[in-house]
């Protein structure tokens, strides 16, 4: 029988940072292309697969710009493959929208260079989420190729990978070791004192050497290759490594192999692959299994802040900035300064979201520059917030205050304000004058300054003034009095009258002795208030005389809260119990659990002789709000952790630290779950800190929110490899079970312990290697062993969680529902219109509603309003969109045309099959 025919891949697979940071990388990516391209110049045989990722392209092109018209042609060619991603992303710590905008932005940059590659190409990522077929397929794309993470009952090259909604899609497997499978087929070695494995560095050495043994290399490919080909069929020799160029003579290699074997991009080799899936074993769902590679799940928890700061990012752009621009700027085409910053969010957020950026997984540097990027994506996105709230908030009077609800339903929710502080308690009303809710947080101080100064100082003093600001306010009026030698200002948030200091100056002139100066604020009040919004509408709230009762007050008092909903009393060991109006219980909430962790930034692993600090030395509970909308205690516990890790006795040291965590437990009007924020000084190493909560019963398995789906899950991971199959869980919304949900901020590690009686949240891991060469839970090396000391994380911590009983089973649209209140709050901005203006009406955006119907992005695109929304439902279910628009389509990931919609009356309905993802454009 005839031997397959091998189809070698020459590739880099290029970290674009890593245990270098990006522009040090990029130094060595140059240097590699240009090699690359000089070959593929003198040689037309030369194929090259550039990784799957735009990045490394454009990374290129902005140092070598004159070469874009070569790269251009090649990739026309078809010699060059380049995208579909813009990056090769974390799959489980970037959102769902972050992922969709990947491929669109590398989709269109590769088009623009001339033709995008149409495979969904995985090779590197620490597992895959459960919609990614989907996502693909809505894209156009009929194939995946993936390495980690398959499970071991995938015997073949090929199975059909499932979506949650059915979609299958052909998936290749990358067995017998990933993406470098034939990197040792073309190894050259030296000889001598120096003799060993050389990288793919293209010198070109050992050419003799190389022809001699490739046949008998090739043939052993193949036979280890053969088994995964059941049906035959060419063999996919994937001959790259990381940060490498294949060596110089490979097309003469190649061509001395003879017929059977033969040189192409990876678009090439699936050219020639069928995309039907008929006869294919179906895997359905997220890919995480341990069993062929290590997925190295200690990525979800190492350098907690990267999470944060990328979901905090994430969700302002996404949920905030991109919905105001669309529904209520005035200046929304594409040519504004909003779309532009818009797109440069887009961009930093794509670049972070790298499988070795938010990971965490990198060197200090790495980790520094990928914050910085993070925290210039939230800023831009801010920016664009502010930019559209001014434009509408120069409509709203002075002193009122204009709220957007970036919910696509009408909810009522607690704003926080600075209003006016008049006697008898705050005030407000709406636009449409119904009275609203409020209670005071805190009342700012009148008296800002006091004090007594020479007359010669008083020039020195008037310097403070700039403008018309005075200690961050305007001053409002201001008096002389000789008599008194006083010189007083009145300052406000906001000024009217004309003011210039050099009035003052003159009524001083000539002063003598000592002179007393006032600077007065008016009297002001921070108040929680609780207003309805309209579905992505703005209202506003306006001072005014009285303050209506809430329904259902909220209360606090013998440290118990309770809003009518949920009754959480604090115990004397600081942990909560909970008691909702139908009798569910959950008792001991908020233990905090102290461990040893020896591992690194990859994988946890506890020292054998472990000490586990769980009681605290002491407690004590402090009052903070009494009601009516918002109840709060702070749970303040001291305890005594060890300092480090001892990694020779494989134990944790007898030094100690004191650490103080404060809980704040929090219950708002209206709200059915209890918020709290941990936060502690981490002044130890090597070491885990995670939030035990107990499940009102015992669960079989979990259920994790994150990128379009909510997936189930087991008490136990498959392993097989060389790798502990640790069942900690990525979640990004909530993750349910036994009859509990907890609420997340950002993308956060789970597991359920004890048999399924508890969830443990990882608040912080603390590790100072990148890598260890010898680690408890990992046979390999997962990168270089280099120290990480900020990845111990010491200092300030701060995590965020609400947690809610619910019922049994799969979360319903009650979770759903608190799911959205509690990450997206409603936003506020100051009105600066005439005073004594009318306040606009409430006004309505657009309105989505379908049970188990989840919105995830609303944007302007090409003169549409464009939302996409996924059904979160094992039911079909119906979206229904309303708003002022004439028009609907469905489009794909693409924005390409589907079939149109029926509009009647601002109204639109969309069936949806069971988690399926749907994008829609409506005509405003």
């Amino acid at each position: 029988m005839a031997s397959p025919e091998i189809v070698v891949v020459p590739h880099t697979h290029w970290d674009r940072e890593w245990y270098l940071p990006f522009q040090r990388f990029r130094l060595r990516l140059v240097s590699l292309l240009d090699g690359v391209l000089d070959r593929m110049d003198a040689d037309p045989r030369w194929r090259f697969t550039l990784d799957g990722q735009m990045a490394a392209v454009d990374d290129y092109l902005e140092i070598r710009p004159e070469r874009r018209a070569r790269v251009a042609a090649l990739v026309t060619e078809g010699r060059l493959a380049v995208g579909p991603w813009q990056i090769l992303h974390d799959e489980f710590l970037s959102s769902g929208e972050n992922i969709v905008r990947n491929l669109e932005l590398g989709m269109r940059r590769a088009e623009e260079l001339g033709a995008v590659m149409m495979v969904g190409y995985l090779p590197d990522q620490f597992g895959h989420c459960a919609q990614t077929p989907q996502i693909l397929k809505l894209a156009g794309i009929e194939h995946a190729c993936v390495w980690r993470g398959v499970p071991d009952r995938v015997r073949s090259h090929a199975f059909a990978w499932e979506a949650p909604d059915g979609t299958a899609i052909r998936t290749q497997y990358l067995p017998e070791g990933g993406y470098g499978n034939a990197a040792s087929m073309f190894e050259e070695f030296g000889h001598g004192p120096s003799s060993g494995a050389r990288p793919l560095d293209g010198g070109g050495r050992g050419l003799e050497d190389g022809a001699s043994l490739l046949p008998g290399r090739a043939a052993g490919f193949a036979e280890a290759m053969g088994r995964w080909y059941p049906r035959g069929g060419p063999l996919l020799a994937m001959y790259g490594a990381d940060h490498t160029a294949p060596a110089a003579d490979l097309a003469d290699r190649i061509s001395g192999a003879g017929p059977g074997m033969r040189l192409d991009t990876l678009a090439g080799y699936f050219a020639g692959e069928t995309t039907s899936v008929d006869g294919l074993l179906h895997v359905r769902g997220e890919l995480r299994s341990h069993a062929r590679a290590n997925i190295l799940p200690g990525v979800i928890s190492a350098r907690v802040r990267l999470k944060q700061l990328l979901g905090r990012a994430e969700r302002l752009v996404e949920r905030y900035a991109e919905p105001l621009t669309a529904l209520w700027y005035a200046g929304r085409g594409s040519d504004s300064s909003a779309r532009t910053f818009l797109d440069l969010a887009w961009r930093r957020l794509i670049e972070t979201s790298c499988h070795d950026s938010v990971t965490g997984c990198g060197s200090d540097e790495t980790a520094e520059q990928v914050a910085a990027h993070m925290a210039e994506a939230e800023q831009l996105g801010r920016a664009v917030c502010d930019l559209v709230t001014a434009e509408r908030a120069a409509s709203v009077p002075l002193g009122s205050h204009l709220v957007f609800n970036p919910t696509p339903a009408a909810r009522t929710g607690l704003i926080t304000v600075d209003v006016p502080a008049p006697e008898g308690g705050p005030g407000l009303v709406t636009g449409d004058g119904r009275p609203v809710p409020a209670q005071t947080l805190d009342i700012a101080p009148t008296v800002l300054d006091d004090a007594v100064h020479p007359a010669s100082d008083l020039p020195i003093v008037l310097e403070r003034v700039y403008g018309r600001v005075l200690f961050g306010q305007e001053i409002r009026d201001w008096s002389v009095s000789r008599d008194d030698r006083t010189l007083t200002f009145h300052v406000t948030s906001r000024a009217d009258a004309p003011f210039d200091v050099g009035d003052v100056r003159e009524a001083l002139r000539g002063a003598e002795g000592e002179w007393r100066v006032r600077i007065l604020a008016d009297p002001r009040r921070t108040v929680a208030a609780l207003v309805e919004v309209p579905a992505l509408g703005l209202t506003t709230v306006t001072p005014a005389a009285g303050s209506p009762a809430p329904d259902g007050p909220v209360t606090a008092g013998g440290n118990v809260l309770d809003n009518g909903l949920l009754r959480a009393e604090i115990r004397e060991d600081g942990t909560l119990s909970l008691r909702t109006p139908s009798g569910q219980v959950i008792e001991g909430a908020g233990r905090i659990v102290d461990g040893g962790d020896l591992g690194d930034s990859y994988n946890y692993a506890p020292p054998a002789a472990d000490r586990v600090i769980e009681d605290p030395l002491t407690v004590h509970v402090e009052p903070v709000w009494s009601g009516p909308l918002l109840a709060a205690y702070d749970i303040v516990r001291t305890y005594r952790w060890p300092a480090s890790g001892h990694v020779e006795g494989d134990a944790r040291s007898d030094a100690e630290e004191d650490v103080t965590v404060t809980t704040r437990a929090e219950l708002r009007a209206g709200e059915p779950f209890l918020r709290l924020r941990v936060t502690f000084d981490n002044r130890c190493e090597d070491h885990r800190v995670r939030l035990h909560v107990p499940l009102p019963r015992q669960a079989a398995s979990s259920f994790a929110e994150g990128q379009f789906a909510i997936t189930e899950r087991g008490l136990t991971a498959e392993g097989g490899f060389g790798e502990r199959p640790v069942p900690t869980y990525p979640a990004s919304g909530f993750v349910a079970a036994g009859g509990l949900a907890v609420l997340l901020e950002h993308a956060t590690e789970y597991e359920i312990t004890g048999g399924g009686r508890e969830m443990a949240l990882t608040l912080l891991r603390s590790i100072g290697y990148l890598s260890r060469d010898r680690n408890a839970h990992r046979d390999q090396p997962a990168g270089p062993q280099l120290p990480t000391p900020t990845a111990q994380c010491r200092g300030l911590r701060t995590a965020g969680f609400a947690i809610m009983p619910c019922g049994g089973g799969r979360p319903g649209a009650d979770v759903l529902r608190a799911a959205e209140a509690y990450r997206h709050d409603l936003l506020t901005a100051v009105g600066y219109g005439h005073a004594t203006a009318p306040a606009p009406p409430s006004r309505e955006g657009v309105a989505i509603s379908g049970d188990g119907v989840v919105m995830t992005s609303l944007r302007s695109r090409d003169g549409w309003i464009e939302t996409r929304m996924v059904a979160q439902s094992d039911e079909p279910t119906t979206a229904v969109l309303r708003g002022a628009f004439t028009e609907a389509t469905r489009v794909d990931l693409r924005g390409r045309p589907g079939l149109p919609i029926d509009v009647h009356d601002g109204s639109a309905a969309l069936a949806l099959r069971p988690w399926e993802i749907a994008t829609v454009r409506l005509r405003p």
